[in-house]
């Protein structure tokens, strides 16, 4: 393949592998010549990717809200292919009574949706930056943040649906953002870049109303789709970002700008 998004011979972990942006983004690795590792609690839907993908790639069970089990995901693919080049985290977990309004949004709640969600990113990684430090030349992190992580939401969007931008989502997004910052400044004596891709709202069937507000209010006048993002990840994961690190790449269609 060559050029400088080529990933042949590159190992890529994809934590959430088996969710609606994580399959394109396992596609998007595969394409450019990684070696993918779908990371999922998923197991049927993230065999399935796996084997979709053919050769290279295959298929781990992790749950990232459970730090052994995250730990042994690292360890199995260091033990199977002796490194990790690429993680991407954007995995999406949360408890049953999550997306309720603010006014119904509990203490406990919160609590349990930031340890999911937040502490979770955090958990992943750190055990996968920690055997990146010990590489020689290190390796590349991507958080999922949210364009709900760097701006308040507009809510007139979601007038006269059930939906909303659940509280929790503000405060988790706004926080890997940081966190991206943080370890992209500590780890980069180590070769260790990190960075985050922001995306707008991806569409998923939601209701005609919304998608039409949202779809109003953004100049590219579409939403999102999970394809939207293989590049970004395929450009951070590549040697095409070898000098940025710390960034939180917007992939909104211009949401954002107004």
């Amino acid at each position: 393949m060559g050029g400088v998004f080529d990933l042949s011979d590159s190992i890529a972990v994809v934590a959430g592998g088996a969710g609606l942006i994580g399959t394109a983004l396992c596609e998007g690795l595969a394409d450019h010549g990684a070696t993918v590792v779908v990371a999922d609690a998923a197991a049927e839907r993230g065999e399935e990717i796996a084997d979709e993908l053919g050769d290279h790639a295959e298929f781990l069970r992790v749950d990232v809200t459970d730090e052994d089990s995250v730990v042994e995901m690292v360890e199995t693919v260091l033990d199977r292919h002796g490194r990790i080049d690429a993680f991407v985290n954007c995995s999406y977990p949360r408890n049953e009574n999550y997306g309720q309004r603010y006014e119904d949004v509990t203490a406990d709640d919160w609590r349990e949706n930031i340890d999911l969600h937040l502490n979770s990113y955090f958990v992943a990684a750190h055990a996968v930056s920690r055997a990146m430090m010990d590489q020689n030349d290190g390796g590349s992190i991507v958080n999922f943040g949210s364009t709900y992580g760097i701006q308040a939401p507009d809510f007139s969007v979601y007038e006269g649906t059930e939906m909303t931008s659940p509280v929790e989502y503000a405060a988790i997004k706004g926080g890997v953002l940081n966190l991206t910052r943080y370890m992209a400044s500590y780890l980069g004596e180590y070769g260790v870049r990190v960075n985050s891709i922001s995306p707008g709202g991806v569409f998923d069937d939601q209701h005609p109303e919304f998608v039409d507000r949202y779809e109003e209010r953004t100049p590219l006048g579409r939403m999102a789709t999970p394809e939207d993002f293989e590049g970004a990840v395929v450009y951070l994961a590549s040697d095409a970002s070898g000098y940025v690190t710390g960034h939180n790449l917007v992939v909104d269609g211009g949401w954002t700008i107004c």
